[in-house]
């Protein structure tokens, strides 16, 4: 154990014999007891292993009976710590590997070299029959339909002007409507629609003088409902006025309106 703990701190020997038993069938024997056989596969400067296809073989005791069995159990690929390894021992040499070995009759022959590249000009090759086209006699239209053709194209054709002005504009030499012909002075005067110079607009009083007092042109007197309307507070003609008291500022049924109240319209 002591030879093994010296081992695990100066790393791994320098004659490399480590190196030499890879792939060997290896014996490893760890403190619990139990033994592992498998491939050495690798390791590294603190003994950690690697084995593959590795059985565990331990010593079991059976109760009440002295004499101890052994068991085995399959485990495959096991890492095993370095500090847990007691002794090392071969197992067996390398099993032979049979992928190696050389098959008869699947060497290598001359073989036949071909340039290949996009250099390379590649000979046209025929269509089968039947998809080169239509085949005569069964229908379709000939080759020389298929082939794609350049549409006909007319030259570009000038077409006259036609005489005198456009829709809608004076002939040539004519002011637009509305303005005077080249030469005249326009008329005097405001514009069609429009009152003389110094003249207010129809229904404004002319300068410096009052506007007449009075509702305008149209409109009842102040105080008055509109045309067709029933007085303030009054319901609508043909509809009963409501039962309680009078509305704000009406006499109740039977007394007489108060001084300076407009009189009541008639029904229509």
């Amino acid at each position: 154990m002591a030879a093994m703990t010296s081992l695990h701190a100066q790393g791994i020997p320098r004659s490399g014999k480590m190196l030499a038993l890879i792939n060997y069938r290896m014996r490893i024997t760890i403190q619990d007891s139990r033994t592992f056989v498998g491939k050495f596969m690798a390791f590294d400067k603190y003994m950690n292993l690697i084995l593959s296809d590795t059985e565990e073989f331990r010593k079991v005791t059976i109760k009440g009976k002295k004499e101890e069995r052994e068991e085995k159990r399959t485990l495959g690929l096991v890492l095993v710590r370095g500090e847990t390894v007691v002794s090392m021992s071969v197992e067996g040499p390398p099993p032979q590997d049979d992928r190696r070995k050389p098959v008869a009759g699947a060497e290598g022959g001359p073989g036949v070299a071909k340039a290949a590249g996009r250099g390379m000009a590649i000979a046209p090759q025929t269509a089968p029959a039947g998809l080169a086209g239509p085949v005569r006699g069964i229908g379709g239209p000939a080759m020389g339909a298929m082939q794609p053709q350049t549409a006909a194209t007319a030259a570009p054709q000038m077409y006259p002007r036609p005489a005198g002005a456009p829709p809608g504009m004076p002939p040539p030499g004519m002011p637009p409507p509305g303005m005077a012909p080249p030469g005249m002075m326009p008329p005097r005067g405001p514009p069609p629609g429009m009152p003389p110079m110094g003249m207010p607009p129809p229904g404004m009083p002319p300068p410096g003088m009052m506007p007449p007092r009075g509702p305008p042109p149209g409109m009842p007197p102040r105080g008055m409902p509109p045309p067709g309307m029933p007085p303030m507070g009054m319901p609508p003609l043909g509809m009963m006025p409501p039962r309680g008291p009078p509305p704000p500022g009406m006499p109740p049924p039977g007394f007489p309106p108060p001084a300076g109240a407009p009189p009541p319209r008639p029904p229509q």
